[in-house]
Order: C-alpha cells, then structure tokens, then sequence
C-alpha cells in the first residue's frame, strides 16, 4: 500500500474556523477522528474534542498505528481526557502500553488501563481493542467484555485492508441509534467480516446485517 497524504498535509485549524465548516462541528453530536490528525494539526483535534466535552456529546477516537503511539505521543495524551470511545487493534494497545509504561502485555488489563486514565469529565471512557480472530475486549466502568467474532476460514479472506475501519463504521453505526455495546461490537464485526472477504474497501449493494 502506498498511501498519498496529499492535502491531509496541509489541513490547519483555520480551516475548521471557517463559518461553514465550525457550523457542521456544531451540529454534529458525534465525532470520531483516527489518530493520524495528530500528526499535523492536534489543535485541530483538541478544538473538536474540547467543543465535545463542553456540549455533552460523544467524542471517539482511535489509536491508528503504532508509530503515532510511539512518536506523536505527547499531543495523544493531551487529547485522552477527553476522548469517551477509544478505538485500536491489539498491536496499537501495546505500542501504548508500552510507552506509557502500563507494565503489562495483556489486551484486558491494558484496555482497563487506558479506560481509566484521567478524563476531563464525569463520563466513563469505553475502550474497545480489536484482536484479528480473537475476541473483541471492552474496557468500561472497571471491568472488561470479550465479544467472540465471526468466524471465517483462511480460504474466504481476500483483503483485510479497511477491517479496523469498517470494524469502527459498524460500531459507530448503531452507536448513534442509541444501541447497547454490545449491538454495536455485533455491528462492528459484521462489517468488518464482511470486508475483508472483498478486494478493496467495497461492500455490497445491500447489506444484510440484522
């Protein structure tokens, strides 16, 4: 994969100050921003996320890559207090806890562990780790939930470029109808079994989750 960042490299808080474009900020009730921001406007990010904690919405984030874990660590944690839903796969988790020196190499107890670091308000932090085939882990209130995935054979996988994202777009999919975790890691799975059996991100002309 060669990614071209083109004008991602370019993105300024001045854009978003825009009248236009703060007013879309404003409307929404949800914000989920990867971590990749962090590497060129973390202002940017901390604008958003401070407008969210303010106004009582929802705002999520997701670890992205362990080198974001490693080098742009600083403004990571900075916008940690106020992120409610964390996302991340298994190796993102612990190039964290390394870093962070959690101690630990275990998924269950480094989601716990990020769950509980300091948050800005009241609102416990959902942190939700994937792990390939393995069990989803949700870290919340104190306490951890391991969600099977849908099983496939090797022989059905085609690409697994886009799991992670499609994995979040299911979540966050039944996260704003008002569904329980549990629907939306069910949800979350579904797409991201479903694209990886896909070359390319593409899904089909009508899915058929329920």
């Amino acid at each position: 994969m060669c990614a071209n960042l083109a004008a991602a490299n370019c993105f300024t808080e001045e854009h978003l100050e825009t009248p236009e474009n703060w007013k879309l900020v404003e409307k929404a009730q949800y914000y989920y921003i990867a971590g990749f921001p962090l590497t060129v406007s973390p202002s940017t990010v901390i604008r958003i996320a401070k407008h969210a904690q303010a106004s009582g919405k929802v705002f999520t984030m997701n670890l992205s890559a362990p080198f974001l874990c490693q080098f742009f660590k600083e403004p990571m944690l900075k916008t940690l207090p106020y992120v409610d839903i964390l996302f991340g796969n298994e190796t993102e988790a612990e190039t964290f806890a390394k870093e962070n020196n959690f101690g630990t190499t275990n998924i269950a107890e480094i989601a716990l562990k990020i769950a509980e670091l300091p948050k800005e308000d009241n609102k416990p932090r959902t942190v939700v780790i994937t792990q390939g085939s393995n069990p989803t882990v949700v870290a919340k209130d104190g306490k951890t939930t391991e969600y099977p995935v849908i099983p496939i054979a090797d022989k059905d996988i085609i690409d697994t470029n886009g799991a992670g994202d499609a994995f979040v777009g299911g979540f966050l999919a039944q996260l704003i109808q008002g569904k329980p975790v549990e629907e939306c890691v069910k949800c979350g799975n579904y797409a991201a079994n479903l694209i990886i059996q896909r070359s390319g991100c593409t899904y089909p002309e009508t899915p058929d989750y329920k």
